[in-house]
């Protein structure tokens, strides 16, 4: 009926209005959150094994709720479990002690190594709590009557509820971590207190005035007590490593010239901590059931030995972000990224002008039209190769001023160039010939890495220079050593360009589009320098018999029908290598009379023949299987121009032309002419090869596909194979006829060049000189991070650490995604290398360890074993337990050390209190102890007596204490029956 909603709205109004003051609202609040995370009711589940706290995962859920208008923050910290049983729950009884409760009394996860400040000081069984503290970080409730406002808001929050978990409230500064609450259960409640101090009263400094104080706050009306369980912990720290002096020397680096930097070889990265990458071990020992009576400790004498401890465990502190050479190179190389500059900039911008420049260009252009050639030097060496460069840049660059200086120099041209050493021309020519990559690479994963990161192989000329680059930047001038280095290796671009000299460490054949772009720039500049030589050795008449290096091995040229006839493949090596026609070196078109001689004489009817009474020309040898199908004579391969090799850079840019050519009819027109010039080129040297062929023989040879031969039975009923072109080739206006009709029969020598060597060189070498020291960080970047990966790859290698492999894998497929995009994000870069640094410290700490146990030293195969183990353990867990404690291996180990240690005799002044309690320490323990007064005394207490009642139920009672040089804390959860007292 719709008169139904009027009295819900009034219920409404009715809870609305009873929800009165702000304490109230704040403790509904409460209630609402504890509803919204289900933490009513009873909390069921099995005991805590053994260790869960740091195996086990912590999560957390928070929520805000305020107070009037201050702010709270309310969070849940909880351990995540299997589900218990079903059945648990009906099992237990109405009034069964809540969970926490019955942790009190486990003592399974004493002392646990990770675990939220709480857990460690409360309740060594507290699998989940709530907490209550001030949302901004510089609010603290300090006031008393504000503290107790809050724990009576929890205490109601929890009686309404019926929630079991712990409610804890921060009180006190943050940075104090105070806490108190409450945990309430049917008919029982557990108040958790807490005393923090500065100075330590010094009753409290051992086990009988700590129990006193149990004792005195349990208030137990029973006698005799029930007997108090006890566990302890001392804790020692070792900072003092003297007799193992961090063995990682920095490189020296004086020594490069001999072409080693200490330790450093010439080329590789460095790597290892320059500081000890452990600071300090902290060794735990236990006593874990104590019961009361056993041991004596008091203020003049104490029972416990560290060596009679029945558990010992062992952390390491790792020193904060040690400095690793591997790490210092990259982070300085990627620096350079950012700066600004240009080579000119940093290196002054007159390097390469002369004085009466503008007189001297003209003089020198004018003398070298008249002027001959000059004697080619026959003594050559990397000194003599920038000899005439070096004048100029000297003269206003004093030599002194020189960021790098000469043996450096010629030490690292000569590595990345080691051609060079050869003094003799013929040598240097032949060794640059064949040190241009003929060997195949090495087929495995580490070698390509490369494709994956963009970079170089490496055992590239680019690698090289990377390192090379790296090692400058960081020993030799920093970024204006680097821009010097650079200057340097464009001079020498340019001189084996101008000279004919192959450059090293370069695979042959067309730039490689899986590596840097400053890789495929350089392949370039050798595929350009491979032709001019072909071209300058055709003119002087002497053929080349050598194997044409500069074989694409691209298949059939054109678009779409490549690897279509292997014949074909093999031929495209031999082109211009083979011609010895001098005068026709620059022959870039033909002339009006020749086009009359009739040579080009075009026929309209498609599949014409040519003229079959012109003189063959440009033939490279029979086909062999094929025949001309009007003549009937033998095919031959035309001798047939190489495709241009393209960078990546100029493949963008052809197809942004061709894009932009758009859909119109002379677009579509004169991308077609793009696209087939060296089809076209291919069809001229044809039909030079082949007087009086057809497309179809042209295609026979070229394109197989397009050709269909199949069997018919003529009119006399022999069966016959006839041959048509494909469906493709017979498209109104297709390319391939198009470019068939207009092209003359001209040998490839007099073709216009589809490859213009010159003008690509002088582009490459342009683009090297104007990189700036950034542009040049950016482009070898990657090549920098993949020779680190491979070299943390090679460190790991010696060491075995599981958890190192994984990181390096994570690595590499981080990299191979940052890295294959041009120009990635700073951001992504500096996670990647901050990686490979992180895995350098875990190893660095590994080798740290290691020599401090004496790993290598061990002579027992086994226990050797032990201790690798026991390394291993401590480099990937927060606590490690000692085989054996003191009298195991490892635990011998360590008790040498702390003895070695004490022996040294300057011990630094500490303050007087130290000094006394001290003294006082070593007083308690009768002797001068083997190990020093122990950084840290825990002690926990356990009991179960009727509170406040001699008739009260028995409930859990427990007190930890924690005494540091800084504070001293006691935590305490004192449990009372709230039924019968």
């Amino acid at each position: 009926s719709p008169s139904l909603p009027q009295p819900e709205s009034e219920v409404f109004e009715i809870t609305d209005f009873t929800t009165a003051s702000e304490w109230e609202r704040f403790i509904s609040k409460i209630e609402e959150v504890l509803n919204d995370w289900k933490l009513i009711g009873i909390t069921s589940g099995k005991p805590l094994e053994k260790g869960i706290f740091t195996t086990g995962t912590w999560e957390e859920k928070s929520d805000e709720i305020s107070f009037a208008d201050f702010k709270f923050s309310v969070t849940h910290h909880y351990l995540v479990q299997e589900p218990s049983d079903k059945d648990g729950k009906e099992e237990l009884g109405e009034d069964a002690l809540p969970l926490p409760m019955q942790d009190l009394l486990c003592m399974n996860n004493d002392f646990p190594p990770r675990a939220h400040c709480l857990v460690r000081w409360y309740v060594y069984g507290l699998r989940e709590f709530v907490v209550i503290a001030p949302a901004a970080n510089n609010d603290a409730v300090v006031s008393e009557s504000k503290c107790n406002l809050l724990l009576s808001s929890v205490s109601i929050a929890l009686g309404n509820t019926g929630c079991q978990v712990p409610l804890f409230v921060q009180i006190h500064q943050k940075w104090r971590r105070m806490y108190v609450g409450e945990c309430q259960g049917p008919g029982v409640r557990t108040d958790f207190e807490m005393v923090h101090l500065r100075k330590v009263p010094s009753q409290y400094t051992h086990l009988s005035g700590l129990l006193d104080i149990f004792k005195t706050k349990i208030g137990c009306p029973l006698t005799p007590l029930p007997p108090v369980s006890m566990a302890i912990r001392l804790t020692y720290v070792l900072q003092d490593w003297q007799q193992y002096f961090w063995p990682q020397q920095p490189p020296d680096i004086d020594a490069l010239v001999g072409g080693e930097v200490g330790g450093l070889e010439f080329g590789k990265l460095p790597f290892g901590a320059c500081e000890d990458p452990i600071s300090e071990l902290h060794l735990a020992t236990t006593w874990p059931h104590l019961a009361e009576g056993i041991i004596v400790d008091n203020d003049v004498y104490s029972d416990l030995d560290p060596l009679q401890a029945p558990q010992w465990s062992v952390r390491v502190r790792k020193a904060d972000n040690p400095q690793c050479l591997l790490g210092d190179f990259l982070t300085e190389f990627f620096k350079l990224c950012r700066r600004k500059e240009s080579t000119d900039e940093i290196l002054g911008r007159s390097a390469f002008e002369e004085e009466g420049k503008e007189v001297a260009d003209i003089t020198h252009a004018l003398s070298k039209l008249t002027e001959p050639a000059p004697v080619p030097i026959h003594k050559l060496s990397v000194t003599n190769m920038v000899h005439s460069a070096k004048k100029k840049i000297r003269k206003h660059r004093g030599v002194d001023e020189s960021p790098l200086n000469n043996d450096v120099l010629n030490t690292i041209l000569l590595f990345l160039f080691p051609d060079a050493a050869d003094k003799l021309i013929d040598g240097y020519e032949n060794r640059a010939s064949t040190s241009a990559g003929s060997n195949p690479p090495p087929e495995n994963e580490d070698y390509n890495l490369f494709s994956q990161f963009k970079s170089a192989p490496s055992d590239s000329l680019t690698y090289k220079l990377a390192l090379c680059l790296c090692m400058i930047n960081f020993y030799h001038g920093g970024v204006k050593g680097v821009a010097h280095l650079w200057q340097e290796f464009v001079l020498e671009m340019r001189y084996r360009w101008e000279n004919n000299y192959l450059i090293p460490g370069l695979a042959n054949g067309s730039p490689d589009l899986r590596c840097c772009l400053l890789h495929q720039k350089l392949q370039m500049l050798n595929c350009c320098i491979e032709r001019k030589k072909a071209r300058d050795e055709g003119k002087r008449g002497s053929m080349s018999d050598r194997s044409p290096s500069g074989a694409s091995g691209d298949g059939a040229k054109g678009g779409d029908h490549s690897g279509d006839n292997p014949d074909k493949e093999k031929e495209f090596g031999k082109s211009w290598e083979s011609w010895s026609d001098s005068e026709e070196e620059f022959f870039e078109c033909l002339s009006d009379t020749e086009d009359l001689k009739g040579n080009g004489q075009e026929n309209g009817k498609k599949g014409a023949k040519e003229p079959a009474n012109l003189k063959p020309e440009g033939r490279l040898h029979p086909h062999g299987k094929l025949m001309l199908l009007h003549p009937g004579e033998p095919l031959y391969v035309p001798i047939t121009q190489e495709p241009a090799p393209m960078t990546e850079d100029l493949l963008e840019e052809q197809s942004e032309v061709l894009a932009k050519l758009g859909t119109s009819a002379e677009g579509a027109h004169l991308r077609a002419r793009m696209q087939s010039a060296c089809l076209l080129s291919d069809m001229e040297s044809f039909k030079a090869a082949n007087p009086g062929c057809c497309l179809e023989d042209f295609v026979r040879w070229y394109s197989p596909r397009d050709y269909i031969e199949e069997e018919v039975v003529d009119e006399k009923g022999n069966k016959v194979i006839k041959g048509e072109l494909s469906a493709r080739m017979k498209i109104p206006s297709n390319m391939w006829v198009e470019a068939w009709e207009t092209a003359k029969p001209v040998p490839a020598r007099r073709q216009k060049r589809l490859f213009d060597d010159t003008r690509e060189a002088e582009k490459v070498l342009h683009y090297l000189a104007v990189q700036k020291p950034a542009d040049l960080a950016r482009h070898l970047l990657p090549c920098i991070i993949h020779a680190a990966v491979l070299k943390v790859k090679d460190e790991e290698a010696l060491e075995d650490i599981s958890s190192v492999k994984k990181i390096i894998k994570q690595i590499i497929s981080h990299s191979s995604k940052v890295l294959r995009f041009p120009s990635p994000e700073d951001k992504k870069l500096e996670e990647i290398i901050a990686q490979i640094m992180s895995v350098e410290a875990i190893i660095a700490r590994a080798r740290s360890l290691k020599a401090k146990f004496g790993v290598e030293k061990c002579e027992n195969e086994e226990e050797k074993e032990g201790l690798q183990r026991f390394v291993n353990s401590l480099l990937e867990q927060p606590e490690v337990s000692v085989v054996g404690a003191g009298r195991g291996p490892a635990g011998s180990i360590i008790h040498k050390l702390f003895v070695n240690a004490q022996r040294v005799p300057s011990v630094p002044p500490l303050e007087e209190e130290l000094r006394r309690s001290g003294s006082q320490e070593e007083r308690r323990q009768g002797v001068q102890s083997e190990f020093p007064p122990p950084t840290g005394r825990e002690v926990i207490l356990r009991t179960s007596v009727p509170r406040p009642a001699p008739y009260s139920k028995a409930l859990p009672q427990r007190m930890y204490s924690v005494l540091t040089r800084e504070d001293f804390r006691l935590a305490g959860a004192f449990s009372a029956d709230t039924t019968f007292f």
